[in-house]
């Protein structure tokens, strides 16, 4: 199996903040290097971008829009230390620098000042799924969705989980539940906020042949077909299952259906 880049969305949960979301989903962002000496100084920009009357979470919270994820994780830092959301949004900027270690001691810290702050429960389970850890993220998540039980985004990071544990019929469940809390919930995306939703997965086409599977059977015919262009590009060889799997029934005699079962699309 081949893994594909690092993805992470960041959803905004009682953050206050409006974020766009493109439809279709993106297996690559941009990242900023990580410093092997820790968070490099704040240049004077920063410290007064969009007015110097800012608090350290909203200064923190632009800068993580512009993707300058080590100023970012330096100005919530300068904010209270006993904030579970700073600490949390801490963890984030470091996460999107790839320094796990770093992030897993802040939303750890979070956790410790917040029992109940799910979102950097969830995060944390994020840090043990990067490291393929995923018996102890899908304990996390469910950790989590203890906490808040209508969450779509945890529901389809368990999914995300079991999927890389091969438990694929629990993983079905899981983004069943996620998209009926949330029908957009795969097409989220965002630079900014309090909850990662993890993207990253090493069985691509199979991951794409079961979105395409919880589409349908929710009767979202046309992000199905979406996905299931998706899955047979990346090389998906069991055409056999669109065909004799219930959930595709209703789309038998759709047209766009039949052409993409017929062509034979260039593997990516």
């Amino acid at each position: 199996m081949v893994s594909v880049g690092r993805s992470l969305t960041i959803v905004a949960l009682a953050s206050g903040i409006t974020l766009a979301q493109p439809a279709v989903q993106s297996f690559n962002e941009t990242r900023s290097p990580v410093s092997a000496s820790g968070v490099g100084a704040v240049p004077s920009s920063a410290k007064t971008v969009a007015g110097s009357t800012l608090g350290p979470e909203m200064r923190g919270d632009i800068l993580m829009a512009r993707k300058m994820y080590r100023e970012a994780a330096e100005v919530y830092a300068s904010g209270p230390g006993d904030s579970a959301v700073l600490a949390n949004k801490t963890g984030i900027a470091w996460h999107q620098m790839l320094n796990l270690e770093q992030a897993r001691r802040e939303y750890e810290r979070a956790i410790k000042l917040d029992p109940k702050y799910s979102e950097a429960v969830n995060n944390l389970g994020t840090v043990y799924y990067a490291r393929k850890s995923y018996r102890r993220a899908i304990g996390q998540y469910n950790r989590a969705l203890k906490l808040s039980p209508n969450s779509a985004s945890i529901y389809s990071n368990l999914g995300t989980a079991q999927f890389a544990r091969k438990k694929y019929k629990e993983a079905a469940v899981s983004y069943e539940k996620a998209l009926s809390l949330d029908p957009d919930v795969f097409e989220h995306r965002s630079s900014q906020g309090v909850l990662l939703q993890e993207r990253s997965v090493e069985e691509r086409a199979k991951f794409h042949f079961y979105l395409a599977k919880t589409y349908a059977k929710a009767g979202a015919v046309e992000r199905a077909l979406i996905y299931m262009r998706k899955c047979l590009e990346e090389g998906f060889r069991d055409r056999n299952k669109f065909r004799d799997d219930p959930e595709f029934a209703q789309l038998q005699d759709n047209e766009d259906f039949r052409r993409l079962l017929a062509m034979e699309p260039r593997v990516l």
